[in-house]
């Protein structure tokens, strides 16, 4: 298995298509969600994933903070069906933890997390910062952790 890092101008097309086939299924087919997955941030963000035998079996994104005084987020956190259950989402979030902390201008990280697992990014240090609340009929919770 091997970790893989880029930023979008250094992604293949068949990277790049793998990345967005498998938040489609995750994301819009698995949970039965209709939404805009391509959603124009790709650009800005920092992509990781890990690889077992040339697939990616879990993969998240680094999202450069979108206003002054926000924090970078992570997200679109995944981990393949089959790959589940194997501690990969928690390697993965420790991947993109570490990525944004050897930066050393990071004073906090931001996600908006499914409700479900709010507190698996509460093992992190992440917090709550807001009450649940539905986007795209999901209950989601943004938190923020101090870094």
């Amino acid at each position: 298995m091997k970790w893989i890092q880029k930023t979008f101008h250094e992604l293949t097309t068949q990277e790049l298509y793998n990345i967005l086939e498998l938040r489609v299924e995750v994301f819009v087919v698995e949970q039965n969600c209709p939404y805009k997955e391509v959603d124009g941030l790709d650009e800005e963000c920092v992509h990781i994933w890990l690889e077992e035998e040339g697939e990616m079996i879990a993969y998240c994104r680094i999202v450069p903070s979108q206003a002054s005084g926000e924090y970078d987020s992570i997200g679109r956190v995944l981990v393949v069906k089959q790959q589940r259950g194997k501690g990969y989402a928690k390697d993965l979030m420790n991947k993109a933890i570490e990525t944004l902390k050897q930066r050393g201008d990071v004073e906090g990280i931001s996600l908006h997390g499914q409700e479900y697992l709010r507190h698996f990014y509460g093992s992190f240090g992440f917090q709550e910062v807001t009450e649940v609340y539905l986007e795209d009929n999901i209950p989601h919770v943004d938190m923020v952790m101090k870094v």
